[in-house]
């Protein structure tokens, strides 16, 4: 699936949640669905600075499309990562670049994230482009 029809599909799951505690219940869900990272991921240069709480990201490239792993110790953290991982994992590194993140902003997560995580997911959305950019200069 291309990075707009999984960013579609994740509006539509939220769409239908008017109050935000059901949005939070949703996005907890969701990272516990998150499988978790291998020990041997969960290292200092796997750790996203400018997080709050610890969340690791694992970038694998096969030479076409990048596969991303992560976890978290925040319940609510994890869900976020969950969300980025689901949108961006299996696509090529140009297309990770060229991508508008517009699911972020449409199911309001931006608006209702404290600053601290907001900061945190502009972090781990930075840092998945970064290996974006690394990676496809490797082609």
């Amino acid at each position: 699936m291309s990075i707009n029809e999984l960013q579609d599909e994740i509006i539509e799951e939220f769409q239908d949640l008017d109050d935000w505690m059901d949005r939070y219940q949703l996005l907890i869900d969701m990272g516990n669905s998150l499988p978790p990272l291998d020990e041997k991921y969960k290292t200092e240069s796997n750790l996203i600075e400018g997080c709050q709480s610890r969340v690791w990201l694992q970038a694998d490239y096969d030479g076409a499309h990048i596969h991303f792993q992560a976890e978290s110790d925040a319940l609510i953290v994890k869900g976020i990562v969950s969300l980025l991982v689901r949108v961006l994992d299996n696509q090529t590194p140009q297309d990770i670049l060229n991508a508008d993140l517009y699911f972020i902003d449409q199911i309001g997560l931006r608006e209702h994230l404290s600053p601290t995580r907001s900061n945190g997911l502009l972090a781990m959305v930075k840092q998945m482009r970064m290996y974006a950019l690394a990676f496809s200069t490797k082609n």
